[in-house]
């Protein structure tokens, strides 16, 4: 669908990330400040000087992390996901919505904006393995992408 193309896949996800994405926190990757998660701290370089893997010096002990359609694009999300999980306070949430691998359009050798392609067993093993408790992960949507929700231990 054209939609998926457009941006703002957030939009799926926020009503659900309200109900667990509580205090002190970052959106990662919105591109734009309409985009984000609503109170959320902005980790954009299409909005500041600050990315992925560089976040204000100030931001520790977070709540929660929401990211949207953001790790695809980055070339190691597992660095990525340990530097995100070192920023998150025990307790805090990691809440990603990410693309799924069902839809041949997110795959990187038909979108070349993508690096990666995910499942959420993927992603839950990382969670398993890397000091998450409390996984949730969603089945795949209409927007053919996934929530996937953990707690650090």
């Amino acid at each position: 669908p054209e939609f998926q193309s457009k941006g703002n896949a957030a939009q799926f996800a926020i009503p659900f990330a309200k109900h667990v994405c509580i205090g002190k926190g970052v959106d990662v990757g919105c591109n734009r400040p309409e985009w984000a998660f609503p109170g959320a701290i902005l980790v954009d370089p299409a909005i500041n000087k600050f990315d992925a893997l560089n976040f204000p010096e100030d931001v520790i002990e977070l709540d929660y992390i929401f990211s949207s359609h953001c790790l695809e694009h980055l070339y190691d999300w597992v660095d990525v996901l340990d530097y995100w999980t070192l920023k998150l306070k025990p307790g805090g949430v990691l809440f990603l919505y990410l693309p799924d691998y069902s839809q041949e359009y997110w795959r990187p050798w038909n979108n070349r904006k993508h690096k990666n392609i995910f499942t959420s067993h993927i992603i839950s093993d990382y969670m398993n393995e890397n000091g998450y408790k409390n996984i949730f992960q969603s089945g795949v949507d209409l927007n053919n992408a996934f929530m996937i929700v953990g707690e650090k231990i």
